[in-house]
C-alpha cells in the first residue's frame, strides 16, 4: 500500500522538497544579476541583511537573496557554485532537519547555505565536525567564502587556551568537534567568574556527520573528572576522634530532625583536636562537614536496620520494603564514614565533576540540523530523540554504481581467502580497491594475506586523520588497494585517479616546506611572508601538472570500472554498510560493492539464525566456495534491523536516565549563572532562610493539636545547630502562637541577626561573601550529588528482580535525592553566612580542580581517581595518563587545560 501512494504522490522526500520549489526557482533567478555585482557590492549584501533582520525581516524573508549571495561568492572565490540538489539540501539544514546526501554530493559546500543565513543574524552558529583535522580543514576551505563576505571564523580543536577559545566562539561561525564543543559547555559551568565563560548561548548547529555524532555516539557521555577528595585516610581520623565524644556533654542526637550536633563543648574540643581556631569557618568547611556525617554514621545508622555489610561493601536497606539498594549510596560522605565506622575500605569521594550526553547536549541548541549519507535508517530515532526528520536529498548525477549481491561462505578462512583473491585479482587489471572491516585486528589479518600474495597496500584504523585523510584521497588511483576500518578517512572525497590538490602538498612536503607554510598555500590571506609566496608559486604550478595527470588517470580508472568497494562482514548497522558503499559512485562515476561474509562472523553468529546455518550446509559447500542470493541478503539485513531495534532501545534507555539528570543539572547551572552575573543574593538567601525555617517548624510541632503541646525546645536547638545563637528565640504567651506568627517571629530574629551582621562586614563585601560561599557549597553538593547518582544507577537494574521498574525508580529516588542535596545547600549556605567572621579572608576558589576530560565509560581515568603528583617533572609523562608530557598537560600554567 506504501509503494502504491509513493507511486501516485512520491516518496516523503520528494513531497518536502517540492514545497521548496518556489524558493530555490528564486535563488536561481537571482543568479544573472549577482553575477553582474562587483566584489565590494557582493560584501555589501551582509551588511544589508543585518540591517534587514534588525528591521523586522526573518531568516526566512532574506534566505533566496542570502543563497543567492553565498552561491556567487563560492564561485569567485573556490570556482564551485552550488548545484541546484545543493540548494534543496541547504534548504533542509536551514529548517532544523537532516539532509541525507550521498558521499561526494558536496555536503561541505552545501553547508556554507544555512550557515551564511543564519551567522548574519549575528548570535553564532557552530559546525560540528568528528574530528579535529575536519574542523581545521573546513574551516581553511570554507572560512575563504566567508571572509570573502565579511564574516569571521573560529575553530575549537583541542589543546586551545581559555582566550583563544572565547574569540573563537565569538565569530559568526566556529567550526570544532562534537567533543570540544560539549566539554566547553560543561567547562562554562564549573567556572568561577563570568568572563572565564567561553561559549555564547547555544544558538545553531549543524552536525556533519549526524548519524555517526549522534547515533553511534550517543551512548556514552563527556565527563569532566577531578582530584575529589583529597585522602580517605580523614575519614578514619575523624571515626576514631567522634569516638571519644560524650553523649548531651559533647554532642546531642535530635531524632526527629534526624541530626546529630556538636555542643560548644565538643566544637572547643573538635578544635582542640584538628588545631583550628574556629571550627564555623568556611576554611574549615572539610573539617566541620566529615565531623557531621561522621557523627552521624556512628549514632544514627544502626546496621543490620540502615544498611548491611555484604562482601565487604555498605549496601543500604529501603525504609519500606526492606529490600537492599545495590548501587545506591548515601550522599554527602556518609557512606564513606559508615565505612570507616565499620573498618571498610573507604571509597574515593566523587571524581565526576560534570558530564552529560550528547543527547542532552544537542538539544539544547535553539535550532538544530545535520548532514551525512546515510541517516534514513534511523529516522525513527532522529525523530523521537531530537526532533528532526530525514529528508533525502536526490544526486547531482544518477548513480550508476553496481552492488552485488552478499557472497556467503561458511568458514571466516575460506571468506578471507576468497576476498584476497579478489583483491588480487582486480588490482591487476588497474581498478581501485577500498576493503572495510570493522575492526583493527580484522585489517591486520587482511594485510598479512596481502603481503604474502605480493599486493601493495595501505592500512588505515581511523587513528591519525590527517594521514588517513590524505591516504583515502588517493584511494581512487589506478590499481591502489586501501584497508580500513568503516570510520577511517571519514568525511573525505575519494576521487578517482587520485587528488591533484593532495599529491601536489605532498611534493611540496618533499621539497621541505614545513606543514604551516603547506597550510597557507591554498589560503586567500595576503602575505608578504616569503616562503608562502614562493611555495604558492610552487603549489600552483605542481597542481596544474597533476591536475593533468590525474585527468588522465582517472580515464583509464573509469575503464577499468571505478571504485571497487569490499566489505569484510556486515556491521550491526545498515548504516555503517551503506556509508562505506556510498564511497564509490560519487557524481556519476562508475564503481562496484560487494560484501564477503562467513557464518563464523559474530553478526552471522549471533542473529542469523539456525535456517540460515541448515540452508548453507545442505548445499554441500567446499570452504572457499560462495553462495549469493538475494534471499540470504535479505536474511542478513533482517538480523541488522533486529540488532538496530535493540541498540536504539540501549541508547533510549540511556536518555531516560540522562534525563533525570538533565533537569537537575539546568537547575543547578541556572543558580550559578545567577552567582556569577553578580545578582544580588540576598533575598534568595532569605528564602532559604524561609524554607529552613518553615520546615523545622512542621517537624516540632507535628501530631500536637495545640501550641502548649508543640516542641519549642527542639525548634530552638535545631535551628540553633544550623544558624540561631542559643536563647535568641523567647516565646511569650505560648497559647496565643499561630503557626504564622511563630514563623513571622523567627524570621524577624534571623533578619535582625543577619543585619547585624552585614553592618559589621559592610554591605558590598556581604554581597560577595553570598555569592562565594553558594558557589563554594553549590559545587560540592553537585559534585557528590552526581557521583551518588552514578552509583544510583549502577546498581538500579537489580530492582528488576523485584518486579520495580528501574527507570521508575531512577526517577523517584533520584528526585529524592536531588530534594535532599537542596536542602543541605541551603542549610550550609545560610550556616556559613551566619558564622562568618569580620577578618575572614573570602575568596573564590574551586571546590576540585578539573584534571581530565573523557569521552565514554571505558577510558582508564572513568571510575579512578586522577591524581596529579607534585613530584613530576616538566617533560616527564604527564600522571593522569594522558600520554602527553607533564607540562602539555595537568602541569600546563593556562587554566584551560582541564
Amino acid at each position: 500500500m506504501k509503494k502504491l501512494f509513493e507511486k501516485v504522490f512520491g516518496t516523503y522526500s520528494e513531497r518536502e522538497l517540492k514545497r521548496l520549489d518556489k524558493d530555490i526557482e528564486k535563488i536561481e533567478a537571482l543568479d544573472a544579476v549577482y553575477s553582474k555585482l562587483s566584489d565590494s557590492e557582493l560584501r555589501q549584501k551582509t551588511s544589508e541583511f543585518r540591517e534587514r533582520l534588525q528591521q523586522g525581516e526573518t531568516l526566512d524573508d532574506i534566505l533566496p537573496e542570502a543563497f543567492a549571495t553565498v552561491r556567487e561568492a563560492s564561485f569567485r572565490v573556490l570556482g564551485m557554485k552550488h548545484y541546484r540538489v545543493q540548494l534543496y539540501g541547504g534548504m533542509v539544514l536551514h529548517q532544523g532537519r537532516i539532509a541525507e546526501m550521498k558521499t561526494g554530493e558536496g555536503k561541505t559546500l552545501m553547508a556554507t547555505l544555512p550557515v551564511y543565513l543564519n551567522a548574519v543574524a549575528g548570535k553564532g552558529v557552530h559546525v560540528v565536525t568528528v574530528n579535529d583535522y575536519l574542523a581545521k580543514r573546513d574551516r581553511e576551505w570554507m572560512g575563504k567564502v566567508y571572509h570573502f563576505l565579511g564574516l569571521s571564523v573560529g575553530v575549537i580543536v583541542h589543546g586551545l587556551s581559555q582566550g583563544e577559545r572565547k574569540e573563537a566562539y565569538n565569530s559568526d561561525i566556529t567550526y570544532g568537534t562534537n567533543n570540544e564543543f560539549g566539554f566547553d559547555y560543561l567547562r562554562d559551568n564549573m567556572v568561577i567568574y563570568k568572563d572565564d565563560r567561553a561559549q555564547r548561548e547555544l544558538n545553531y548547529a549543524i552536525v556533519d556527520e549526524v548519524d555517526s555524532i549522534l547515533i553511534d555516539e550517543a551512548r556514552t557521555p563527556l565527563i569532566i573528572s577531578g582530584q575529589g577528595e583529597k585522602s580517605t585516610k580523614m575519614y578514619f581520623i575523624v571515626d576514631q576522634f567522634v569516638r571519644t565524644l560524650k553523649k548531651e556533654a559533647e554532642f546531642t542526637i535530635d531524632e526527629k530532625a534526624n541530626s546529630v550536633t556538636l555542643t560548644e563543648d565538643g566544637v572547643q574540643k573538635a578544635e582542640r583536636a584538628f588545631g583550628i581556631e574556629n571550627l564555623s569557618d568556611l576554611n574549615n568547611m572539610e573539617i566541620s562537614h566529615h565531623i557531621n556525617q561522621a557523627l552521624k554514621a556512628q549514632n544514627l545508622m544502626k546496621l543490620d536496620k540502615d544498611y548491611v555489610v555484604k562482601e565487604g561493601e555498605v549496601v543500604i536497606v529501603d525504609d519500606f520494603t526492606g529490600r537492599l539498594m545495590f548501587g545506591r549510596r548515601y550522599s554527602d560522605g556518609l557512606h564513606q564514614a559508615i565505612e570507616a565506622k565499620e573498618g571498610l575500605e573507604v571509597q574515593r569521594e566523587s571524581k565526576t565533576l560534570a558530564t552529560i550526553t550528547f543527547q542532552n547536549y544537542f538539544r539544547m541548541y535553539n535550532k538544530l540540523s545535520g548532514m551525512t549519507g546515510t541517516a534514513k535508517t534511523e529516522e525513527e530515532e532522529f525523530i523521537s530523540i531530537y526532533n528532526m526528520d530525514v529528508v533525502e536529498i536526490p544526486t547531482n548525477k544518477p548513480v550508476v554504481r553496481e552492488d552485488y549481491p552478499d557472497a556467503v561462505y561458511q568458514t571466516e578462512n575460506g571468506k578471507f581467502m576468497a576476498l584476497a583473491n579478489e583483491i588480487q585479482e582486480n588490482h591487476q587489471k588497474g581498478q581501485p580497491i577500498l576493503v572495510g572491516t570493522i575492526s583493527i585486528q580484522k585489517s591486520e589479518e587482511l594485510s598479512k594475506l596481502l603481503k604474502r600474495k605480493g599486493v601493495p597496500h595501505e592500512v588505515l584504523n581511523a587513528k591519525h586523520h590527517e594521514r588517513e585523510a590524505e591516504i583515502v584521497a588517493q584511494a581512487g588511483r589506478k590499481g591502489a588497494v586501501t584497508i580500513a576500518t568503516n570510520m577511517a578517512g571519514r568525511g573525505t572525497d575519494i576521487l578517482l585517479g587520485g587528488n591533484p590538490e593532495f599529491l601536489a602538498k605532498q611534493e611540496l612536503k618533499r621539497k621541505g616546506y614545513d606543514d604551516d607554510v603547506i597550510a597557507e598555500v591554498t589560503s586567500f590571506a595576503d602575505t608578504d611572508n616569503d616562503d608562502i609566496l614562493a611555495a604558492r608559486k610552487d603549489y600552483d604550478e605542481l597542481h596544474k601538472k597533476y591536475k593533468v595527470e590525474t585527468d588522465k588517470e582517472h580515464k583509464e580508472v573509469v575503464d577499468a570500472g571505478g571504485l571497487h568497494i569490499i566489505g569484510t562482514e556486515r556491521h550491526e548497522s545498515r548504516r555503517i554498510d551503506n556509508q562505506l558503499r556510498g564511497r564509490a559512485g560519487r557524481q556519476g562515476d562508475p564503481g562496484s560493492s560487494r560484501f564477503f561474509i562467513s557464518l563464523e562472523d559474530d553478526l552471522m553468529r549471533l542473529f542469523g539464525g539456525d535456517k540460515m546455518q541448515g540452508f548453507i550446509e545442505k548445499m554441500g559447500l567446499q570452504e572457499d566456495e560462495a553462495i549469493e542470493h538475494k534471499l540470504l541478503s535479505r536474511s542478513i539485513e533482517n538480523a541488522q534491523k533486529r540488532v538496530e531495534g535493540r541498540n536504539f532501545g540501549i541508547r533510549k534507555h540511556v536518555l531516560q536516565y540522562d534525563d533525570v539528570m538533565n533537569k537537575q543539572r539546568e537547575v543547578v547551572y541556572a543558580e550559578r549563572k545567577k552567582v556569577l552575573a553578580g545578582e544580588n543574593m540576598r533575598d534568595h538567601i532569605f528564602n532559604m532562610i524561609d524554607t529552613i525555617i518553615e520546615g523545622a517548624i512542621a517537624i516540632y510541632t507535628a501530631d500536637a493539636q495545640y501550641p502548649e503541646d508543640w516542641d519549642l525546645k527542639g525548634l530552638e536547638e535545631n535551628l540553633s545547630n544550623i544558624f540561631l545563637p542559643k536563647d535568641v528565640l523567647g516565646f511569650d504567651k505560648v497559647e496565643d502562637l499561630t503557626l504564622e506568627s511563630l514563623k513571622d517571629e523567627i524570621i524577624q530574629v534571623a533578619e535582625k541577626l543577619y543585619n547585624q551582621k552585614e553592618e559589621e562586614i559592610g554591605e558590598e563585601r556581604m554581597r560577595e561573601i553570598e555569592r562565594v560561599i553558594m558557589l563554594q557549597v553549590i559545587d560540592s553538593k553537585w559534585m557528590d550529588h552526581i557521583d551518588a547518582m552514578d552509583q544510583l544507577r549502577q546498581g538500579i537494574g537489580l530492582r528488576a528482580i523485584g518486579q520495580v521498574d528501574p527507570v521508575r525508580a531512577y526517577q523517584v529516588e533520584g528526585y529524592d535525592m536531588f530534594q535532599e542535596m537542596i536542602n543541605k545547600i541551603q542549610e550550609d549556605t545560610v550556616r556559613y553566612l551566619f558564622n562568618i567572621e569580620k577578618e575572614v579572608k573570602v575568596q573564590r576558589r574551586r571546590v576540585a580542580e578539573p584534571i581530565a576530560a573523557t569521552h565514554g565509560d571505558d577510558d582508564d581515568t572513568k571510575g579512578k581517581t586522577v591524581v596529579k603528583k607534585e613530584e613530576a617533572g616538566r617533560n616527564e609523562p604527564c600522571p593522569c595518563g594522558s600520554g602527553k608530557k607533564y607540562k602539555k598537560c595537568c602541569g600546563k600554567v593556562d587554566d584551560s587545560n582541564l
